[in-house]
């Protein structure tokens, strides 16, 4: 079959144009539903996290050590995050506050 390369071409953008209200009607109504399509095996238990493996903490506890605040730390005033000295960016009136929130 010869394809006409000069030929313009159309789109079905173009084909939708064309058509009759009565048409458009018609289709919108075929294609709308009120049901909506609920899988119930699709629930939140079922995701998976990428990379996360939590297979084997069923019934186990998780053991955090919590290190003090050292010396060349401190305390943000408004984010209460622990950060560095080298991230202390202002003291006014004894209140630290590092640069991410100056």
């Amino acid at each position: 079959m010869a394809t006409d390369y000069d030929a313009p071409r159309r789109s079905e953008a173009d084909e939708l144009a064309e058509d009759s209200l009565e048409e458009l009607k018609a289709r919108r109504n075929e294609t709308q539903s009120g049901v909506v399509d609920v899988d119930e095996d699709a629930t939140a238990e079922n995701f998976e996290l990428p990379g996360a493996d939590l297979s084997g903490l069923s019934g186990e506890d998780l053991t955090v050590k919590v290190v003090p605040k050292q010396a060349d730390e401190f305390t943000c005033s408004v984010c209460f995050l622990v950060h560095h000295r080298s991230r202390l960016a202002e003291e006014s009136g004894g209140q630290l506050i590092c640069r991410d929130c100056a």
